[in-house]
């Protein structure tokens, strides 16, 4: 009976032209196990299925719940905010028909995490953690928020929470991600090693620990882990951006250009990042092939100006991308300040940081500077920024010992900025 039921969820389309057979599918739905088959089911696969339900039974809140939930992971497996859109239309829906629906009201919040509406999170999630004390997710999620506003006290406690109650790979990629910020980068990668045996339904979840543990490799200069991680990913989920992004910057550290372009044209190509046109501008450049560095260049601003046109004022990701190629500096300055107003975390600091330093002033910058590295975060670029702060104002003991830091692993990673770091250096120990 399952297997044959399981048949026809995969041909949803023409299961509901044949009369009776929708209302098989919802009983079989309601199987455990049936359910957990559906859950492993390609994004795709589940977002016919439960259209085809909507379809049928418009009004069954729980079916619209899941499919905007189907959404959500499509958002996350393609970055393509109209999926969110979608999801947030089906749970507004749901709301407007019963405000105290608690998936719904669980679903919101994961979906103003993904629109940085930071404290309207932390707000939703303290009272669903009221209302229900013993769902991790709920904890989960006030964690993130508070750790995007850089209460990283409170975001211990939710997570340890959150782990306490679950440990899966939910709570232990979060735990992970703690670690590295608060300066423990060993007991990162012990974690997120842990997250992945923990394992998920969903490939591109298991892809995503993945990426971040190749991530923590690369951050602490361990290359061929970081390699083998990235690798790893791309066989959980064929195609994954972010891994394709990883294998460029580590073939490009290890001076396999031609592998690291390709890899990074295929991030590109799955989504436009402006990081990722950044990063082949750096290497076409470096290769010589100024048309195609252009090119790049081009689409990174051609992205600034559709932020401008839609009245997105905040991107720290771009702030950077200009800040690190001495180009549009105020912009990048405005695009660091209007970042913080939402995000007060470490990393927002750091590019604030950056940008200030490239607009010259010091000052502020050595201030920003010192906010980003409070927690002691092993970010190699967290130090080099500083390190650069700090000889602009003049300390050079200061700097001396960032630029240490960060040329410790800096030389391996960062082809454009690692020459800066150690001219920097070398004026620092004179």
């Amino acid at each position: 009976m399952k297997s044959t039921t399981l048949l026809l969820i995969l041909s949803a389309g023409a299961l509901f032209a044949q009369s009776g057979e929708p209302d098989r599918l919802m009983e079989a739905l309601e199987d455990r196990a049936m359910a957990d088959q559906i859950a492993r089911m390609k994004t795709d696969q589940r977002i016919s299925v439960y259209e085809a339900l909507i379809a049928h039974k418009a009004g069954n809140l729980h079916y619209q719940n899941l499919l905007a939930t189907a959404f959500i992971q499509k958002m996350r497996d393609t970055t393509d905010a109209a999926y969110l859109d979608r999801a947030a239309k089906l749970v507004d829906g749901v709301l407007a028909a019963e405000s105290g629906n608690y998936e719904a009201l669980r679903l919101r919040s994961q979906i103003e995490l993904e629109r940085h509406n930071f404290d309207r999170v932390a707000e939703n999630s303290r009272q669903l953690t009221r209302q229900a004390p013993d769902d991790p997710w709920n904890w989960g999620t006030l964690g993130d928020a508070l750790m995007e506003l850089g209460d990283y006290g409170g975001a211990a406690e939710a997570y340890q929470k959150m782990v306490s109650l679950r440990p899966d790979l939910a709570s232990y990629n979060r735990a992970s991600y703690y670690r590295f910020v608060t300066g423990d980068a060993e007991g990162a990668i012990a974690v997120m090693k842990q997250a992945i045996a923990a394992g998920s339904r969903s490939a591109e979840n298991v892809a995503w620990c993945l990426v971040d543990l190749g991530n923590l490799y690369w951050k602490t200069g361990r290359l061929a882990e970081a390699e083998r991680a990235y690798q790893a990913a791309l066989n959980a989920f064929p195609g994954y951006h972010p891994a394709h992004f990883g294998l460029g910057r580590v073939h490009a550290a290890q001076g396999k250009t031609p592998s690291a372009i390709e890899h990074l044209k295929r991030a590109q190509a799955a989504v436009p990042l402006v990081e990722y046109a950044a990063a082949l501008e750096d290497l076409y450049s470096a290769a010589g092939r100024s048309e195609e560095a252009r090119g790049q260049r081009d689409m990174i601003d051609m992205v600034d100006r559709l932020e401008r046109a839609n009245n997105q004022t905040a991107n720290r990701a771009l702030a950077m991308v200009y800040a690190d190629h001495d180009r549009k500096l105020d912009r990048a300055l405005d695009l660091a300040e209007a970042e913080l107003k939402v995000r007060k975390d470490i990393y927002t600091y750091d590019a604030l940081a950056w940008a200030l330093y490239k607009n010259k002033r010091y000052a502020e910058a050595a201030q920003a500077a010192e906010r980003a590295l409070r927690l002691g975060t092993p970010e190699p670029g967290f130090y080099y920024h500083a390190g650069m702060i700090a000889g602009a104002v003049g300390n050079k003991e200061e700097a001396r010992k960032h630029l240490e830091k960060a040329l410790a692993v800096y030389t391996k990673l960062d082809p454009r900025q690692a020459p800066l770091a150690e001219a920097a250096l070398k004026e620092a120990r004179q």
